[in-house]
């Protein structure tokens, strides 16, 4: 029922009222006190409805913050001293889908553990309702100022950038008031809150972002910024026009969060080039397998000092536990104050990698032939997420997709002909499985 980030589907078919408010009685089972926000999607306000309906079914109060950044609601759990939050989101994913997302108060995304209570309790089906006089309570907040303040005071420059910020239609405006509040001058693009996401797709792809970099790259503007639906996920683009590659902005927050001796963790797709431009620098990496709550796992290590995804999560354990798109747009906002991006971007190295999709129709079953084949045939080999294989020329991975009847296989290498061979090969192993 929940993977790796919390439940998603099409409304009215995987999503229902119905299933939200079994959640919510699940929930409220184990709580005393839940946050719940939503991003800006049609189905939303419905899901909200049913979801704290159910939790206060069981006497558990409801704190209703409305339309809210994934991480406002993440960090509202501790301000609100509550047992746990729920995001009703489904993220970067189209409009017609929608999904609830189950957080601690540290920050951090429900783990395996809690994820399996919860699914049990709504398997089980026996939710202990309570009667007219001892339901929970619903009241309506704010979270959104505090987050502003939080950011804004943890920030050690005063800037004074252009920066052109791309909200696609979700909820960051977060984002927007704590770069104003540092001083920097911002144009917006697709700010008005739609969950239609009419402006451009919700996730945040240099495809998908085309408008924000040529207006950044014909524009005087210093960086741009832009978000998902629910602003969890930045993504960045330099002074000069380009959309920074997820390995690349990685590799740039890893090195100025981090010190010499410490560790970073980062999931197993991605790039050698991450890892050799830290290495330069005496930070070591700890490979997670793929999903921010996993990242986030890592991350409470005593010397990890920042935790990302490529795709654009990105997590500071001293400040939240939770990928915060707005604090993420700060960090960056602050480092191309001290030195343009375009500028750092030249240090980085950079591979081919290649990446290729396979149907099938029995994901486990092609991933266990896969499994046991690797095994057999090369030396290195981590089983963290898939299977990942490290040769003298590169390294491919083979995993099965989360949401789709599809296997991914990815391939990187210093050399474009080695990437190119890795890939066959790998592709070849699935083929042969299949």
């Amino acid at each position: 029922m929940f993977g790796t980030s919390g439940i998603r589907g099409p409304v009215g078919e995987e999503v229902t009222a119905a299933l939200s408010l079994r959640v919510g009685r699940a929930l409220g089972a184990e709580t005393d006190r839940v946050v719940v926000g939503r991003d800006p999607r049609e189905s939303g306000a419905l899901l909200v409805d049913s979801l704290a309906a159910g939790i206060r079914e069981l006497g558990t109060d409801v704190v209703d913050i409305g339309v809210a950044a994934t991480p406002t609601v993440a960090r509202a759990v501790a301000w609100e001293n509550a047992d746990a939050g729920v995001s009703v989101t489904a993220s970067h994913n189209p409009p017609e889908d929608n999904g609830l997302k189950l957080w601690q108060p540290s920050g951090q995304a429900y783990d395996a553990e809690g994820r399996e209570r919860i699914t049990a309790r709504i398997e089980a089906d026996e939710p202990e309702l309570r009667p007219w006089n001892e339901l929970g309570e619903r009241e309506i907040a704010d979270a959104a100022e505090r987050h502003v303040d939080t950011l804004v005071s943890g920030s050690e420059a005063t800037l004074n950038l252009d920066v052109a910020v791309d909200l696609g239609n979700g909820a960051g405006r977060v984002s927007v008031d704590a770069l104003v509040e540092t001083g920097c001058h911002v144009e917006t693009v697709n700010a008005q809150p739609d969950g239609r996401f009419p402006g451009r797709p919700s996730e945040p792809t240099a495809e998908n972002c085309e408008a924000l970099a040529t207006l950044v790259a014909e524009g005087e503007y210093d960086l741009g910024v832009t978000h998902d639906g629910d602003a969890d996920r930045m993504r960045a683009v330099a002074g000069n026009g380009t959309f920074l590659s997820g390995d690349a902005l990685l590799a740039l927050f890893a090195a100025d969060a981090a010190e010499p001796g410490e560790r970073v963790a980062v999931p197993v797709d991605t790039s050698l080039a991450v890892e050799d431009y830290l290495a330069e620098r005496d930070i070591g990496v700890t490979r997670t397998p793929v999903g921010d709550v996993y990242v986030a796992a890592a991350a409470t290590e005593p010397d990890v000092a920042f935790g990302g995804e490529p795709s654009g999560a990105w997590i500071w354990p001293d400040e939240t536990l939770c990928p915060d798109g707005a604090l993420a747009a700060l960090r960056v906002a602050e480092m191309a104050a001290e030195e343009p991006l375009e500028s750092r971007l030249a240090a980085l190295p950079s591979y081919p990698i290649r990446r290729a999709n396979v149907e099938v129709e029995r994901k486990r079953d092609v991933m266990a032939s896969v499994e046991t084949g690797v095994l057999d045939d090369y030396d290195d080999v981590s089983t963290l997420d898939g299977v990942r294989v490290e040769t003298e020329r590169g390294w491919f991975l083979i995993r099965a997709s989360g949401t789709q009847p599809l296997i991914r296989v990815t391939a990187e290498a210093r050399e474009e002909a080695d990437a190119k061979k890795l890939l066959a090969e790998a592709r070849e192993l699935v083929e042969s499985a299949r």
